[in-house]
């Protein structure tokens, strides 16, 4: 069992790279972020040719979630209460209760939009403690907007503090993962520089300074049978790429 996630940064822009990954990788289930467009104009028809159904929730030019997935997706919920911006999609994959997540940005540390970022991970707590049981395998993935240390900075002094790497949102994050859940990549990756996200602009990719806030977080039950979680650096090189890389998870169970 293979489940990935993604944020696109637009889903009809980054097409081509999308469906060469599903055809070079072939993941069970695939989460993606940042489709910026509406359910009806999701181009699903060229997902479906390769042998996934789909489940969308989106909106025009901004945001919006879905997951893809080679089986049945049971159980969809779209959005959670208290949010009416189109940044979650959970379902059920072949027995594992998968959340789709695009967290807000925050902006800025003095800004409204990082209050409401902290206030966004709460009821993202609550929405896990209501809606799932931490004894199943659940995945909670996508984009997160926060490191979890200075591991996952390429320059922590100089972003000490900053958005993406404060303590309010890292201490929001680490309450979320109390429903009990565990950072899947480094329970085999503990090295710095692992990231997920470099900027457009500068030497960003090239000397790797990017940030990793893009993650795979797994119950007990999930990270029992998961064999390996990988970033994807190499597409995130190609034309016309996403700002960020595919992350994957491996499971030893097979469908």
């Amino acid at each position: 069992m293979k489940i990935a996630t993604w944020n696109v940064n637009s889903v009809r822009a980054r097409m081509h790279l999308l469906i060469d990954w599903l055809r070079a990788h072939e993941p069970d289930a695939i989460c993606l972020q940042e489709t910026k467009v509406e359910d009806h104009e999701f181009p699903r028809e060229l997902i479906e040719d390769e042998g996934y159904n789909v489940e969308v929730f989106g909106g025009k030019t901004y945001n919006g979630v879905a997951i893809a997935a080679r089986w049945p997706i049971d159980n969809v919920v779209c959005g959670m209460p208290g949010d009416e911006e189109k940044r979650v999609i959970a379902a059920t994959v072949q027995g594992y209760s998968i959340v789709n997540l695009y967290v807000p940005n925050g902006r800025a540390l003095d800004s409204d939009a990082y209050q409401q970022k902290l206030v966004w991970l709460q009821r993202l707590r609550t929405f896990l403690d209501d809606g799932f049981d931490p004894e199943d395998k659940v995945v909670v993935t996508g984009d997160f907007n926060i490191t979890f240390d200075d591991r996952d900075v390429w320059d922590p002094d100089g972003m000490r503090e900053a958005i993406h790497c404060s303590t309010p949102e890292r201490e929001a994050l680490a309450h979320v993962m109390e429903f009990g859940l565990v950072d899947g990549l480094r329970r085999f990756h503990d090295e710095a520089g692992q990231f997920t996200w470099w900027h457009y602009r500068g030497p960003g990719l090239s000397k790797n300074r990017g940030l990793r806030i893009d993650h795979v977080l797994l119950s007990a039950a999930a990270m029992e049978v998961c064999t390996d979680v990988e970033i994807d650096v190499e597409t995130r090189r190609g034309t016309r790429a996403s700002d960020h890389a595919p992350v994957y998870a491996t499971f030893s169970d097979i469908p």
